[in-house]
């Protein structure tokens, strides 16, 4: 109870917020709930005791909310507060609190936190195991101090470009009517007779050394499996020419020796 000035006896703040909280059926719980104010700051002002709050200001913030969630008058209670508080001298000055009504709507998740912490420590652990990798993969895979090469010895001189390699069957094909005369050397014949234009003649695979002999050798196209063979003369007849596919793709082959060739045209 606290006097007026017209010494009259009324009472406190503080009892009147409590009595009405009573009169409505309501707990300090309940009022904490609706002002977001600690209940142990709503007992201090229900019991005037101004020690335990925070400053003065702070002090008639939370009777003024106080007062909203019973339905009395804020600006009544905040001005009777202030004329209450005005002689009050406490020994020593309460810390300070800051009070801010948070607004649960926009308060994060106690479990999104937690979550949030757990996932940058799982960010954070896979970095480091991955960078401790990196380290001993660049451990083990130092390189070798290169040896400097030993001096080489001078450069041979370049050796004669080698034959084209040849593979497949060995054919002679006209491209106007030419005679021709193929035989093993040592005079065996394999064939004789005039090719008509188009007309071709495939050397046996079982020739050990076919020889060529014509009148016509510019009217002929000589060719390896897909390879055509360079020309094999022209204008004069020649004889002996090796069909040896090696002999034909090098062109230009040493003739063999002569030998006398069967009696034909």
């Amino acid at each position: 109870m606290v006097e007026d000035e017209d010494g009259q006896v009324q009472p406190t703040v503080g009892e009147q917020l409590r009595a009405a909280r009573e009169a409505q059926g309501m707990s300090l719980e309940d009022i904490a709930s609706r002002t977001r104010i600690p209940t142990r700051h709503l007992q201090s002002i229900e019991a005037s005791d101004w020690g335990k709050l925070p400053a003065a200001t702070y002090s008639i913030g939370f009777s003024k909310s106080y007062a909203t969630a019973v339905g009395m008058d804020r600006s009544q209670i905040a001005e009777q507060l202030r004329a209450e508080m005005a002689g009050f001298a406490p020994a020593t000055t309460a810390p300070s609190e800051v009070f801010e009504p948070a607004d649960p709507a926009r308060v994060m998740p106690r479990w999104l936190v937690i979550a949030a912490i757990i996932a940058v420590i799982a960010v954070v652990a896979v970095l480091l195991f991955a960078r401790d990798r990196g380290l001993e993969g660049t451990d083990d895979t130092a390189p070798a101090v290169a040896e400097a090469p030993a001096p080489s010895a001078p450069a041979a001189a370049p050796a004669a470009p080698a034959a084209t390699a040849a593979a497949g069957p060995v054919v002679i094909t006209a491209n106007e009517p030419a005679w021709i005369q193929v035989y093993e050397r040592g005079g065996k014949s394999l064939h004789q007779g005039e090719l008509a234009a188009g007309q071709s003649y495939e050397v046996p695979a079982t020739a050990t050394a076919p020889l060529l002999r014509t009148g016509k050798p510019e009217a002929l196209r000589i060719s390896v499996g897909t390879a055509d063979a360079p020309p094999i003369g022209s204008g004069t007849t020649v004889r002996d020419v090796s069909l040896n596919p090696q002999d034909l793709m090098r062109g230009g082959a040493a003739t063999p020796a002569p030998v006398s060739p069967p009696a034909g045209r």
